[in-house]
């Protein structure tokens, strides 16, 4: 979901293992050169899911931290290619946090049907990103407590 965290907590992942960095939605955007939000007014929620699996089931994963975009679980083929080649990691925020973290949805390129509110959106997602998640964390700290969990997760102790 936007505002959980990915870009950030992904960055700064990525330079502490020593690995690439890969934000999907930059990569959207950088092909398409306009702004997710454009490119989903512009061709309808179907048409993004392609374009966004697209993108997904062409990253390399070598030595990359991958930060998605929130409506990657959308797409499962996409999904079940990045469960295959790494390890998902859910970044589980409060709703109430994500709604103070974002100003404004409708500058997000955040996928939803029209009939359907945001905290409606959240709720679905939910709990797809727990069906593929490999592991959840907690992201309602600092983006350091968010990432030490996660090391803790995947380096052995």
């Amino acid at each position: 979901m936007a505002g959980a965290g990915k870009s950030s907590v992904g960055k700064k992942l990525a330079k502490h293992l020593r690995f690439n960095f890969v934000d999907s939605d930059l990569l959207i955007e950088k092909k398409y050169g306009k702004s997710l939000q454009d490119i989903l007014s512009q061709n309808g929620n179907e048409k993004f899911k392609e374009i966004e699996e697209g993108a997904l089931l062409l990253v390399d994963f070598n030595q990359i931290v991958l930060a998605t975009g929130g409506s990657a679980v959308f797409c499962d083929t996409a999904m079940e290619y990045i469960k295959r080649n790494s390890m998902v990691i859910y970044l589980e925020v409060p709703y109430e946090d994500i709604s103070a973290r974002i100003s404004n949805f409708s500058e997000r390129g955040l996928l939803k049907r029209s009939d359907q509110t945001i905290q409606e959106s959240y709720k679905e997602r939910e709990g797809l990103y727990q069906r593929f998640a490999d592991y959840t964390v907690q992201n309602n700290g600092t983006i350091d407590s968010c990432l030490n969990n996660i090391l803790s997760l995947i380096k052995p102790s």
